[in-house]
C-alpha cells in the first residue's frame, strides 16, 4: 500500500481542516487505517483509526468530538475532518495502513502500522 497525504495548512484556532490520504495498491480494502501526528520534540501519536470495513473507530481523548475519520474503499481514500482546531493540534500529520488486519481490528501504536504517507503540516495559530 502506498499512501499520499494532503490537505494540511495554516488555520486560526477554532477553524477547520480536512486531511485526505490517497492510496494505491490492491490491499487498501483489507487494511486498517489511521492518522498519527507528531509535534516538534514529541512522540508520534495516533489521533484516529478506522477498521477495514469502517465499522469501528478509535479517537485519542484529546480529539474526541472534534475530529472524524472516514474511509471510502471504492476511492481508496481515508479522510480526517478536523473541527474546533486548537494550537496544540499543530503537528505533522501522517496516514498509516496495516494490510494484515482482521475485520474489527484497530491499532493505536506506531509499531502496528507497516505503511506510511509522507506527512502533511497542520499549523493552528492562536
Amino acid at each position: 500500500v502506498q499512501l499520499q497525504a494532503s490537505g494540511g495548512g495554516l488555520v486560526q484556532a477554532g477553524g477547520s481542516l480536512r486531511l485526505s490520504c490517497a492510496a494505491s495498491g490492491r490491499a487498501f480494502s483489507r487494511s486498517a487505517l489511521a492518522w498519527f501526528r507528531q509535534a516538534p520534540g514529541k512522540e508520534r501519536e495516533c489521533v484516529a483509526a478506522i477498521s477495514r470495513g469502517g465499522g469501528w473507530t478509535y479517537y485519542a481523548e484529546s480529539v474526541k468530538g472534534r475530529f472524524t475519520i472516514s474511509r471510502d474503499n471504492a476511492k481508496k481514500t481515508v479522510n480526517l475532518a478536523m473541527n474546533s482546531l486548537k494550537p496544540e493540534d499543530t503537528a505533522v500529520y501522517y496516514c498509516a495502513a496495516n494490510d494484515r488486519a482482521i475485520l474489527t481490528w484497530l491499532g493505536s501504536s506506531r509499531s502496528e502500522y507497516d505503511y506510511w504517507g509522507q506527512g502533511t503540516q497542520v499549523t493552528v495559530s492562536s
